[in-house]
């Protein structure tokens, strides 16, 4: 070695420095890079890969771990008991208790057609966890942005399989259970280690330029219902009543024939029982029929006065100024 470099080799080296401490700060700091590359903790929510000249070799479970130093074996932590989400069609800007979105630049995620061949904006989000993590890091390749595309993929069939008012309305859970189920077939059919816990459909809209025809035809349609409602409520009211009305004439209608059935009864029984006194005795069933008659009649006239021809004195006795009338 030169003079030059021994020069330069003391100023570097701080006065009193001796040969010997130096081989101990080289020990100290190698121990020291030892313990860093040896040492390794993982967090309670993780699992730690190891990989071992980049082949995998074992994974480890939460907490203080030791692998092979000075790059032999590296770690990939993987939170495996943290639930995780995607969002599709917006993003949240800021979390908390006032939450904000933001939708714009995502109307190519959102925007999609429907089996009927509208066009509906359908944003949701996924949420998930990883339930293998050798599989989420080493079968599929970019597994995030892979699950994303089978998420919009999946989204879109099944909405196109739908008509818009069962993508606005009432289909809405439907689709969503749809979509879970066959995500967790095709996370599990390209083994990505992903499970699938819940697919919400956070918001459902006509897109913006065809919204003021939506709401018209929206209109149309709850007004046809308006109508039909009320067709058959009158029809409630009137045609249980009108049925009401019929049983009741019916019913009426047996009574008086029963009613009258009976009386012809009574009256051909009452006959038979004269008849039968009749031909027993003719001449008293006679006398005693026409009195009973003349009582009947009788009732039913004005005042008679029955006289002899050849009586007298009789006028006294009437009352003809109160309308009386005397037949003789």
């Amino acid at each position: 070695m030169d003079n030059n470099a021994l020069s330069q080799l003391r100023e570097i080296i701080p006065p009193g420095l001796t040969p010997r401490k130096i081989r101990f700060v080289l020990l100290g700091g190698l121990a020291a890079i030892f313990l860093y590359t040896t040492i390794f903790t993982v967090g309670p929510e993780e699992v730690g890969v190891i990989l071992r000249f980049g082949k995998y070799v074992r994974t480890v479970e939460p907490g203080l771990n030791l692998k092979l130093p000075f790059g032999i074996e590296s770690i990939n932590k993987v939170p495996v008991e943290r639930q995780l989400k995607l969002e599709f069609g917006f993003r949240t800007e800021t979390a908390g208790v006032n939450t904000r979105f933001s939708s714009k630049g995502y109307q190519g995620e959102s925007l999609m057609l429907t089996g009927d061949l509208n066009a509906a904006e359908v944003e949701w989000i996924v949420q998930f966890r990883i339930k293998d993590a050798y599989q989420f890091l080493f079968r599929v390749r970019n597994t995030i942005e892979t699950f994303r595309d089978i998420n919009e993929a999946t989204m879109r069939e099944i909405v196109g399989d739908r008509t818009v008012n069962e993508v606005l309305t009432v289909g809405r859970q439907e689709i969503a259970d749809s979509v879970s189920r066959k995500l967790q077939i095709l996370c599990d059919q390209y083994e990505t280690g992903i499970k699938v816990e819940q697919v919400v459909l956070q918001n459902v809209n006509p897109p913006d330029q065809v919204k003021p025809a939506f709401n018209e035809v929206n209109e149309a349609q709850q007004e046809r219902e308006k109508l039909i409602n009320q067709a058959r409520s009158e029809y409630n009211k009137v045609i249980p009543k009108a049925r009401g009305e019929a049983e009741r004439t019916i019913e009426e209608s047996k009574g008086y024939a029963l009613e009258r059935v009976n009386q012809s009864k009574g009256q051909a029984a009452k006959f038979s029982s004269v008849y039968q006194e009749y031909a027993k005795a003719k001449e008293v069933t006679r006398q005693r029929i026409y009195l009973e008659t003349m009582n009947i009649v009788m009732q039913k006239v004005g005042m008679k006065v029955i006289s002899d021809e050849k009586a007298s004195g009789v006028l006294p006795l009437l009352q003809l100024g109160k309308g009386g009338r005397i037949n003789e």
